[in-house]
């Protein structure tokens, strides 16, 4: 974003981390940032809750996810069980999902590509991406909710713990990191949420499908229809998806990992795509066969958070190792 200040040479020392600040912190001001959101700095960043942000943290969209798609062995939910979770979300989820599915058109997503897909707004190790996305503080509970790496290494220490190849170990550890997009000044329904095609029709399959109703992508007389501006069964890599975190990661990482691990990452949150089967007519052959690896990893993503906070000094020499055998010393971002 061009009016997102440059980053600021001083440090301040926090005991787990070591954290790049705005100049405005240096002059001990708060930072006003795209949607009028403020970003409080002291023992993190805070997004302050407001209309364009409703929940306290991105993370409750991730709470409300485990509540929507319960645990196998509690069953699967019924149409009138779904319909239920609709009506009892909490009212912050349900503004978030409004501002998402009104504003996420065709327009914005290619406006958004553009802005950050160039990779020109930061310089920083994998390491370094996850200290600097742990600034980012829960304002509902900051003392007592697990910090973003401690989440990231339950997951990964998950897919460990179950003997799955490194490169799968290294995805779960990484594949929140385009949350960052939080600490660039964006808006929460454009960092995470369910994703989702753009350029044809929203599936009856998205929560909360009622309100693309205001979004202007809805009466188009081409991104109205099923297939839109796609070929049916063109392959996701020619589909344009939602803006998210899911999506930047995606074009950061991509040169450094394998395919399994890409479609992880950028499909992960395509709740549409991986656990309600919608867009099929678009899926080709090869979408079909790496998404069983999109559903493994889905099992990791939302069930392996717990309260027991991971030793990140004893586990750190271990990722380390790890992020090195896949990326160089720096990603650009």
């Amino acid at each position: 974003v061009s009016n997102v200040p440059k980053w600021c040479s001083r440090r301040r020392r926090s005991p787990e981390f070591d954290s790049r600040v705005y100049p405005a912190v240096c002059a001990g001001n708060p930072v006003t940032v795209a949607g009028n959101a403020r970003i409080l700095f002291g023992k993190g960043r805070r997004i302050t809750v407001d209309e364009n942000n409703p929940m306290s943290d991105p993370d409750q969209w991730e709470a409300d996810l485990e509540r929507r798609y319960p645990p196998a062995e509690q069953g699967e939910q019924s149409v009138s069980e779904f319909r239920n979770y609709q009506a009892e979300a909490r009212p912050s989820v349900k503004a978030f999902y409004r501002l998402n599915h009104q504003h996420q058109t065709f327009d914005f997503v290619k406006q958004k590509r553009q802005q950050f897909l160039s990779l020109e707004r930061q310089r920083m190790g994998v390491w370094e991406a996850m200290e600097f996305l742990n600034t980012l503080v829960d304002d509902s509970d900051p003392d007592t909710e697990l910090s973003q790496i401690e989440h990231l290494l339950q997951a990964a220490e998950a897919i460990r713990a179950d003997g799955h190849p490194r490169w799968f170990i290294l995805t779960g550890l990484i594949h929140d990191l385009g949350k960052i997009l939080c600490l660039f000044g964006e808006p929460q329904w454009a960092v995470v949420g369910d994703t989702f095609p753009v350029g044809c029709a929203y599936s009856a399959n998205i929560v909360y499908h009622e309100f693309f109703r205001e979004n202007p992508d809805w009466g188009h007389p081409v991104y109205s229809t099923e297939c839109g501006i796609y070929q049916r069964h063109a392959g996701l890599e020619n589909v344009m998806m939602s803006w998210g975190h899911d999506e930047y990661l995606y074009h950061v990482t991509k040169p450094y990992l394998p395919i399994e691990a890409q479609y992880m990452i950028r499909y992960h949150s395509f709740y549409p795509g991986h656990r309600e089967n919608a867009y099929q007519h678009l899926f080709s052959e090869q979408d079909h066969q790496l998404f069983e690896g999109v559903r493994k990893f889905n099992s990791y993503d939302l069930y392996s958070k717990s309260d027991e906070r991971p030793d990140i000094e004893k586990l750190k020499p271990f990722y380390m190792d790890l992020i090195a055998e896949f990326f160089p010393s720096e990603l650009a971002w």
